[in-house]
């Protein structure tokens, strides 16, 4: 680099105070139990597990740990509503139901911002300005499809498959819920949602949201637990569709375990998403894409645009502004409002994280990190960038889920694809040029379910979402995510 960037104590221009949210609004109760039937069990029935803020390591709630017994209750819970309610609801009277818990989680969408934000780490901004409004936006969405499924392009009288197994990550855990439970209601199907071991509670509260929206008992159920209660599910005789989101390890074991059995199965796995540069991209716009695609979340997003491929004329204007844009990024209190980049989710996340960059200054990339502060308590990564990447490298190859970006170089568009698609994923791809025709070009070359242009991380419930090869299959989202819940 011609010059160094400035660090964050030269910024006097970029000093904020503190604007915390205030986290009373969570308003938890110290432990929760199952949600089967459409109540909650008895906490002290279970085994509770902890649930802690990675912000601080302390202890949110204790949840209770679903056994395989619970499992077979809430299944068998999910069944009887669906033979004795839901299947036989009209889907104009399916569309109310929807309508109602949208309107419940923008009621409660300040609640639920501070709970999701405490619960997984992320800042308050990105709970309250992106993951409850789209929460909200997808039961609104599928709530319009409920009484139109004749219409949605799959032949007359498409018909429901029964009980649905969901089982969602950490990185998104309301969204998630509502990515798979709003098409699968919409489309006249129960469901038993499984949260992520550490991030249950905003799926908790989402429970009373539906008690509120007053929904057919059993017809959506939520079991709280760690990997053997998703494994429970996924083997269970009674569901009809499993619906995973989550690491591709985990989706490979899930359908070797389901072949042969006629169960439906959609994946949405891990990614190792490209964001291609090109000389003539508009640099301010694209600076923030960049920053977006890979520091949003934490990086704990599995369409992230963990590998910058920069066009090698413009590299080292990209790399000085993006350095310095690095160092801007305010990194403490995800309950801050002015805070960019919040805790890491877990102390297993952050040591995967820390292997993962180990192994990249080991290999001989060049390293540079944020030289924010990080917090003594809680689980903390600098935003950080790779240069000097070789396309052999850990760091290129393997999924980080981390605020940590790998810049790599091209000369010509088709090195630039060669190099994109060099990757066992294909989740999400992003192309920044002026250009319309090279980058109709690029992206009709690119092995990716999800490709955007100028622009990265946008989502829209209207838009189908999903990946090929180690990325999964099915879509999520549009009208195609009611196909995943429709026999068909």
């Amino acid at each position: 680099m011609s010059s160094r960037p400035l660090a964050n104590s030269e910024l006097g221009w970029l000093a904020y105070d503190p604007a915390p949210e205030s986290a009373s609004l969570a308003r938890l109760a110290p432990s929760y139990g199952l949600f089967i039937n459409g109540t909650f069990t008895d906490p002290g029935a279970h085994e509770q597990v902890p649930t802690l803020n990675p912000a601080t390591e302390a202890t949110l709630a204790t949840v209770a740990h679903a056994v395989d017994e619970d499992v077979d209750r809430a299944v068998r819970a999910a069944r009887h509503a669906y033979d004795t309610v839901w299947s036989v609801t009209s889907g104009a009277e399916r569309a109310k139901y929807l309508f109602r818990i949208a309107r419940l989680i923008q009621e409660r969408s300040r609640e639920l911002a501070v709970v999701e934000t405490l619960d997984n780490g992320k800042p308050i901004r990105e709970s309250r300005d992106v993951d409850i409004p789209l929460a909200a936006a997808h039961f609104f969405y599928y709530a319009g499809w409920a009484d139109k499924l004749d219409h949605a392009g799959y032949g007359a009288n498409p018909r429901p498959l029964g009980v649905a197994g969901q089982i969602i990550p950490w990185n998104f855990p309301l969204l998630m819920a509502a990515w798979k439970l709003a098409p699968a209601l919409a489309a006249g199907n129960t469901c038993v949602l499984k949260p992520a071991e550490t991030t249950p509670l905003s799926a908790l509260i989402l429970a009373e949201i539906l008690q509120q929206a007053e929904l057919p008992p059993g017809v959506v159920n939520i079991v709280t637990g760690d990997g053997a209660t998703g494994a429970a599910l996924v083997e269970h005789p009674g569901v009809d569709k499993i619906a995973f989101t989550g690491s591709t390890e985990v989706g490979r074991a899930i359908q070797a375990r389901l072949a042969g059995r006629g169960t439906h199965l959609t994946l949405e796995l891990g990614g190792k998403g490209a964001n291609i540069v090109f000389d003539d991209a508009p640099i301010d716009e694209m600076i923030e894409g960049i920053i977006d695609g890979i520091f949003f979340n934490q990086g704990h997003v599995c369409c992230a645009g963990s590998r910058l491929l920069v066009q090698e004329t413009v590299a080292d204007e990209v790399l000085r502004r993006l350095e310095r844009r690095v160092e801007q990024l305010r990194v403490g209190d995800p309950l801050d409002k002015n805070t960019d980049v919040g805790a890491i989710n877990s102390r297993a996340q952050l040591t995967r994280i820390e292997e993962l960059v180990a192994a990249g200054e080991s290999e001989g990339a060049t390293r540079y990190s944020s030289s924010c502060a990080l917090p003594e308590q809680g689980y903390w990564f600098a935003p950080t960038v790779f240069t000097d990447v070789s396309q052999t490298h850990r760091i290129a190859r393997e999924e980080i889920f981390g605020p940590v970006l790998s810049v790599l170089t091209f000369r010509t568009p088709e090195e630039a694809v060669s190099k994109a698609n060099n990757t066992t994923y294909g989740l999400a791809c992003g192309v920044w040029s002026e250009k319309g025709s090279r980058t109709l070009w690029v992206a009709e070359r690119l092995r990716a379910g999800v490709i955007w242009a100028n622009t990265y991380n946008r989502f829209d419930p209207t838009s189908p979402f999903g990946g090929v090869r180690e990325s999964g299959f099915g879509r999520e989202g549009g009208r195609q995510g009611l196909a995943a819940y429709l026999d068909v």
